[in-house]
């Protein structure tokens, strides 16, 4: 029981009618807008997440080890 191309088409021109020509490149131009600022925002985060990465390991090399504060009796 597969998709058949019937289907498809009868989906097609439901769009079609739905939405009308001139609106659907609007529709996908807004989608690929879309796509493109979210891939930006995975890229922008990626870089953040190694910024903040590096940047702890070096804090952590630089803090001293603390003594411990408990007197011995």
């Amino acid at each position: 029981m597969g998709i058949s191309i019937w289907q498809v088409v009868l989906v097609l021109v439901i769009i079609l009618i739905l939405f009308g020509a001139g609106k659907i490149p609007r529709v996908m131009g807004d989608v690929a807008k879309g796509i493109k600022s979210f891939k930006a925002g995975m890229k922008e985060g990626e870089e953040s997440e190694e910024i903040d990465d590096s940047s702890s390991l070096q804090e952590k090399k630089k803090k001293p080890k603390k003594k411990s504060t408990t007197a011995k009796k």
